[in-house]
């Protein structure tokens, strides 16, 4: 029976909620006016019709949950009206209560496609090879133990370690890395990960729900179902707001014996400007963050932002800009400048694939304003760099396998100095030309702008800064002392950000978090709010988040948070200010001062000061302190 109620109550969703508006203001005016275009009072027709709702509501928690809120005492005075006929209370009563409901419904998002995009990154076919022959089967039909060959440009389909072949995988569904990681023989690869360049073949070592895939989608899930939803404050309240009503209502009639104060205490005790406090005030700060470029999909999400301790930043794309840039470029032979290096650097990447060949060449064209020359005799040797011939000058481009097995000798004052970008996190390509090593090109990804300012911004709000990412140590180490942070988690899978997170709030130190990758979704659910940069985000991250920060300009994060604890001021007084009001009200409505219809109006006052205090959220901005 409940739940034909509870279904019931779902049907509409806002088309319900805006109808029942209508229909309760109809019958507000109709009280006002003692008009009726119909045959039959319309005013009570609609006045029965818009406390249905509110009544089903209350009679649900009180059945289901014993769970006594302020549709319990709302739905008293409605009742309590109508029987005295007090249409014009009753006809106020319901108004505010369906603004309030509608307000509240315009708040929370309903939209949470994240896990079903999941879903659709998971290989759906994989190419087995038994004997001479290959045959393409079903994801799902593959076996641990099974010989698969994967070509350039598929998805891995299962888990597994590669026999034979060399290739780089782009590895940002699990890591949010941004390059690609090479692969050889005896390397394990991911599901979901994307083979680059060369083919190669597997042995599969995890399938069907152990892969690392589907382990994704199952700690998406699992951490939206472990978030807690906060309950209002309103809502925490109304229980003492009942019985204080309740007990003061019952004890005027017994006293007094005029039933006219009891039904005025319940009337003015009715709490609708405790029900508009907390979505007036949420709806004005949704509206102030939009103006700043966030998009708030949760309607509590700045209830619970109020709250956190620690912000934990993904660094690829949130915190940098994601996509690799040349630093430095060194020249160890006499008779070449490092310009003509790097010029030669640029031809003989200019028909690469790699990101990092790419990234040179762009920055190449942007620093020296030239195009590089097109080379000839291009080769690309996947996992280990370029060889190309460039103005009659044989160039090799990559790693050290490259040089390794070109007989090609590194000093060891270049690998010294090598190191030293190592260190702080660089990519390094080695260059050698006609045979002799030549120098190097450092490149590393680059800090957003005013970053450094924002995490100082974030510190000065109370909140604790955490860099929480998948990259290697030296990256993340260089990054977390650029911007002065002193928490730093590094080499973190999907899992292991959900670890540092779960920990964290079991210290009574609720996360939000911050991050833009397909990785980022499970932490971006876990935490007590998620926020995924919206421009250069996955929709996946997206999809998992509570705010979205549309032109990933992180500069206004700290707004964000002094609006969230603006917010939360603003309820509080807001409910204090009702609740002033109300004990006021039922005092004069003690002594018989007030009557219904005067009560209704002075309560529906307070009801209007609540939202003009809220609006100004609409517009706040904290003053900058004089320096």
């Amino acid at each position: 029976m409940m739940k034909k109620l509870e279904d019931i109550m779902e049907w509409g969703g806002l088309k319900r909620d805006i109808i029942f508006l209508i229909l309760s203001g109809a019958s507000l005016l109709f009280s006002i006016f003692g008009y009726s275009p119909f045959s039959f009072d319309m005013a009570w027709v609609a006045i029965i019709l818009c406390g249905i709702p509110i009544i089903m509501e209350a009679v649900i928690g009180l059945v289901t949950a014993f769970d006594i809120k302020a549709d319990v005492l709302v739905s008293i005075a409605l009742i309590a009206s109508i029987i005295i006929g007090e249409d014009f209370a009753a006809g106020e009563i319901a108004f505010i209560m369906q603004l309030g409901a509608l307000l509240e419904d315009l708040t929370v998002a309903k939209a949470r496609a994240g896990i079903e995009k999941l879903v659709h990154l998971t290989p759906r076919t994989a190419r087995r090879i038994s004997g001479t022959s290959e045959e393409i089967i079903p994801a799902e039909d593959v076996h641990v133990g099974d010989l698969l060959r994967v070509l350039p440009g598929e998805a891995i389909p299962v888990d597994g370690v590669i026999t034979s072949g060399e290739t780089s995988v782009n590895q940002a569904v699990m890591t949010g890395e941004s390059l690609p990681v090479d692969k050889r023989p005896g390397d394990e690869v991911s599901s979901g990960t994307v083979n680059q360049f060369g083919a190669f073949e597997m042995k599969a070592s995890k399938v069907g729900e152990d892969s690392s895939i589907q382990r994704m989608i199952r700690l998406v899930q699992s951490a939206d179902a472990g978030k807690a939803k906060i309950v209002s404050l309103a809502d925490r309240w109304a229980t003492w707001i009942v019985v204080i009503a309740l007990t003061a209502a019952v004890l005027t009639w017994l006293i007094s014996g005029e039933i006219i104060r009891a039904v005025t205490i319940l009337v003015v005790f009715c709490p609708c400007a405790l029900v508009l406090a907390t979505p007036t005030a949420i709806m004005a700060a949704i509206g102030n963050a939009t103006k700043h470029g966030f998009l708030v999909r949760e309607g509590d999400a700045l209830e619970r932002l109020a709250a956190v301790k620690k912000i934990t930043f993904d660094k690829t794309g949130t915190l940098t800009y994601g996509t690799p840039q040349v630093t430095a470029v060194v020249s160890y032979l006499k008779d070449l400048s490092w310009g003509n290096l790097y010029a030669y650097a640029a031809s003989a990447e200019l028909n690469s694939e790699h990101p990092l060949g790419k990234a040179i060449v762009h920055s190449y064209k942007e620093e020296m304003k030239n195009a590089p020359t097109a080379p000839e005799d291009f080769k690309m040797l996947p996992g280990r760099g370029v060889r190309a011939l460039t103005d009659s000058h044989r160039v090799f481009a990559g790693n050290l396998e490259l040089f390794a097995e070109s007989d090609i000798t590194l000093t060891e004052e270049m690998i010294g100095k090598a190191e030293i970008f190592l260190e702080k996190g660089c990519t390094v390509i080695y260059l050698a030309v006609d045979n002799r090593s030549a120098g190097f090109i450092a490149l590393s990804d680059t800090l957003r702008q005013n970053a450094a300012d924002t995490i100082d911004a974030v510190k000065a709000c109370g909140v604790t800064p955490v860099l929480l990412t998948g990259d290697h140590e030296n990256a993340a180490g260089h990054i977390a002392r650029q911007l002065h942070i002193s928490e730093m988690h590094a080499n973190c899978l999907p899992e292991d950000k959900l670890i540092w997170i779960d920990s964290y709030e079991q210290q009574n130190q609720p996360v939000c978090m911050i991050g833009d990758g397909i990785n980022d979704a499970p932490a971006l659910k876990k935490a007590c709010v998620g926020i995924a940069m919206g421009k250069i985000g996955s929709d996946i991250a997206v999809d998992a988040a509570d705010i979205a920060l549309v032109n990933d300009d992180i500069r206004e994060l700290p707004h964000l948070l002094r609006l969230a604890k603006r917010m939360m001021t603003t309820i509080r007084l807001n409910l204090t200010f009702s609740m002033t009001l109300n004990f006021v009200a039922i005092i004069l409505a003690i002594t018989g001062i007030l009557n219904p219809v005067v009560g209704a109006l002075v309560h529906n006052a307070g009801s209007v000061l609540v939202i003009i205090n809220s609006a100004l959220l609409l517009r706040w901005k904290e003053k900058q302190k004089k320096r």
